[in-house]
């Protein structure tokens, strides 16, 4: 069996781009693939001209690799002690590696963290530190692997604004896995899927939403409980509480849900939106796996 199998796809600079797949499917294989960690017993690949497995010094000051589950920094000294050491690694000029360490510091707002010795930080603290330990020599590819495990909200929000604007202000192009679906909802226009090493979609995330999932979902909060009779009437009724109703409607008959809804309901707030991104993963998954059963 194959870790992957004819997996196939070309990124252009300065793209973003989700690389999804359930556990087992091979993201992480391929990332060290990419970075040259391990070599593909058949076939060819090439990351900004460089092939990964010559681990050329060139391309290893091209590439980044962000692996939320492992870490690069010095566990009982400070990350400034780590950042002096790829300095050194990575032949940067002192004046250029003040730089850019100072603006990296600026974005992620860490400037009283990377002093204090590793093991006493936070573990958004760390992700953070590991970042611009990644970021220093200024590579133009990140491969992320699940960059924001183990976050809270904020700080994976934080997290996923500070690698936007990293692409946008260096032009540098983003391989991101990642479990949730927010990262790739908010990072990613494109994603590639695949399922047991093999390529399943490659193309416009909103693409592969309405494809799968082509209803809109509805969420209707309200002041007071909605009566029975009305309910009964609601089409498409995902889940209700006293406070808070959700449907789910074809995208056609949207506006006359809305109108028939605002009419019979005391809602306060009414938002429309495409099907959490999980249901859409979870619907080409089961599809893919119906599709390789035995018939």
């Amino acid at each position: 069996m194959h870790a992957l199998d004819g997996l196939a796809f070309d990124i252009a600079a300065g793209q973003r781009v989700g690389f999804l797949g359930p556990n087992g499917a091979g993201k992480t294989t391929t990332l060290k693939i990419l970075s040259g960690l391990l070599h593909p017993s058949s076939g060819e690949v090439t990351v900004a001209g460089f092939r990964p497995q010559a681990r050329a010094p060139a391309f290893l000051k091209t590439i980044t690799l962000v692996m939320g589950q492992k870490q690069q920094l010095l566990w009982d000294l400070p990350p400034a002690e780590t950042y002096a050491m790829n300095r050194a690694l990575y032949d940067i000029p002192r004046k250029e590696a003040d730089a850019r360490l100072g603006s990296l510091v600026e974005l992620l707002d860490i400037g009283d963290l990377i002093n204090k010795p590793t093991r006493q930080l936070s573990l958004g603290e760390r992700m953070k530190c590991e970042l611009v330990a990644a970021l220093l020599h200024g590579p133009k590819v990140l491969f992320l692997d699940e960059p924001t495990i183990g976050l809270d909200i904020a700080m994976q929000a934080r997290i996923r604004q500070f690698i936007r604007d990293y692409n946008e202000a260096h032009g540098a192009t983003v391989l991101l896995t990642s479990h949730y679906m927010e990262d790739v909802a908010a990072l990613c226009p494109r994603v590639i899927v695949i399922d047991k090493g093999h390529l399943i979609y490659d193309g416009e995330l909103k693409e592969l939403v309405h494809r799968i999932r082509p209803d809109k979902r509805i969420t209707i909060r309200v002041s007071t409980p909605a009566d029975p009779e009305v309910l009964a009437r609601l089409p498409n009724l995902v889940s209700h509480t006293d406070n808070q109703l959700v449907l789910s409607v074809p995208l056609p008959r949207v506006n006359e849900v809305v109108r028939d809804a605002l009419a019979s309901l005391a809602a306060i707030d009414l938002t429309v939106e495409d099907p959490p991104l999980e249901e859409v993963m979870r619907e080409l998954f089961a599809s893919h796996q119906q599709k390789r059963q035995p018939a």
